[in-house]
Order: C-alpha cells, then sequence, then structure tokens
C-alpha cells in the first residue's frame, strides 16, 4: 500500500474546479466542489482521448453524484470512485484524500 503523499495546501484548491498534482509519477486530478473541505481524486488521464485533462474539466451533479465532464470529449467520470456514466468500461481509478493542518494529501 503507497503512503500518504502531500500533494498540495487546500487553500490551493478553488471551490468548484480542480487541480493537477504529479504524485509517484501519476497525474492525479484533485477535486474541491465546494466551500467544504470535501475533496476528490482521480486520474487525470481521460482514457477517451488519451490526455490529461480531467482536472480542467466541469464539475456537475447527476442523480445526486458529483462528477466531472471532460473538457475535450464531455464523457462524465464519478469524483467518488472514477466510473465513466457514458461508458462503464471506460472508467478511471480514483484515489483517497485527506486534509490535515491545511496540506491535502493523496493515497495511491
Amino acid at each position: 500500500m503507497s503512503s500518504w503523499i502531500t500533494a498540495c495546501q487546500l487553500d490551493d484548491l478553488i471551490p468548484g474546479t480542480g487541480v493537477c498534482a504529479l504524485i509517484e509519477n501519476t497525474q492525479v486530478a484533485i477535486f474541491r466542489p465546494d466551500q467544504s473541505k470535501q475533496l476528490f481524486a482521480i486520474n487525470n488521464m481521460d482514457p477517451f482521448s488519451k490526455s490529461n485533462v480531467l482536472s480542467r474539466g466541469i464539475i456537475c451533479e447527476h442523480q445526486g453524484e458529483l462528477w466531472v465532464a471532460s473538457p475535450l470529449k464531455k464523457q462524465r467520470f464519478a469524483l467518488v470512485d472514477g466510473r465513466c456514466l457514458e461508458n462503464p468500461a471506460m472508467s478511471i481509478e480514483s484515489y483517497q484524500v485527506q486534509v490535515k493542518d491545511g496540506n491535502v494529501f493523496v493515497q495511491l
């Protein structure tokens, strides 16, 4: 099991947006949907376009769940577990994330 790695400061995350962090050679998209400290982390690679762009996607809600829509092809990925709404065979990895003393930690 991988250890917790510091990704950024909570204040680096503007509510309603995402950022990309390079963690152990993996691009991780970290999202802060609102003013709370609830964060989500998924792989930054859009499996449809093979581009690292999901951190630039639009956070949206569908049937009570939070998703990010890829800025390129618009497929939506669940922030909680990386499922693709349009094609479950194309799901991506999700990662555990926590905030402690203002620091954001991710576990791959």
